[in-house]
């Protein structure tokens, strides 16, 4: 009897990413194999990082300790305030220089060509750079260029890329959201201006394909700031309340495909 093939998409969601090491954290200890991830944004960068190795508990200790010295790097304002240097060269060293042709599970990360408007899914090359790319929220981050593009934030686009998994094979997506809920969050500067903007689209987006997965997993993040990096702890804790939540069904729809196939 063949087992499905299984799918992880990884939302946008800034801060509120950190959440996703929590859901990975369950899958393990219930013993689901992952058979591809893909990624938009902060989801990118947790899928980059399990793919190329990184163990969940090291993630959880990182996050925890990382400041944002470490990977903010101010520039004079013309296409972003923040140049995105620092954290791709520490995405280059904690992701050991792989491409994406290097990795066991096969990741697929999501950005948005800015110009032309369209999704752009990396699945060769250098991964530190697809990342940066995903990474690059509008405003915020100097928008990277590779292959004559200018690219941006993947959450722009397809803020939880499920589709992606389904091109990608998977029989069965688990999409994790934690990008903005219902509830009414605190704008307090330009940052969260920029934040708060970009996320009233992507969920308005989200709308017309979040139907497509299997398993919807929505830690219940939305009274935490995707600009705060302080509540790393906490938010990683939702993650796996949430997944553990979610335990029984992923179970479920796992033997009933194979019932079914």
């Amino acid at each position: 009897m063949r087992k499905p093939k299984i799918g992880l998409a990884l939302g946008a969601g800034g801060a509120r990413g950190f959440a996703h090491i929590g859901v990975l954290q369950v899958l393990e200890k219930i013993g689901l194999p992952i058979d591809c991830i893909a990624g938009s944004s902060m989801g990118s960068l947790v899928g980059a990082f399990y793919c190329t190795g990184m163990e969940t508990h090291y993630m959880e200790k990182l996050a925890t300790h990382l400041k944002r010295r470490h990977w903010i790097d101010f520039t004079v304002p013309r296409m972003g305030f923040v140049s995105g240097v620092k954290i791709m060269e520490m995405v280059r060293f904690l992701t050991k220089e792989m491409n994406f042709e290097d990795v066991s599970i096969p990741l697929a990360i999501v950005a948005t060509d800015v110009e032309k408007g369209e999704r752009v899914v990396f699945r060769e090359g250098p991964i530190y750079r697809a990342v940066r790319a995903s990474i690059a929220i509008p405003g915020i981050f100097v928008p990277a260029r590779i292959d004559n593009r200018v690219l941006v934030d993947g959450g722009v686009i397809d803020r939880v890329p499920i589709t992606v998994c389904r091109e990608m094979g998977a029989d069965i997506v688990i999409a994790v959201d934690v990008g903005l809920t219902e509830k009414e969050v605190s704008v307090k500067n330009i940052i969260d201006v920029f934040f708060q903007t970009i996320e009233i689209m992507e969920r308005e987006i989200l709308k017309t394909h979040i139907l497509n997965a299997d398993i919807l997993i929505r830690p219940d993040v939305g009274h935490i700031s995707s600009t705060a990096f302080t509540q790393v702890e906490e938010t990683i804790a939702l993650g796996r309340k949430a997944a553990e939540e979610m335990a029984d069904i992923i179970k479920r729809t796992v033997e009933n495909w194979k019932g079914d196939a």
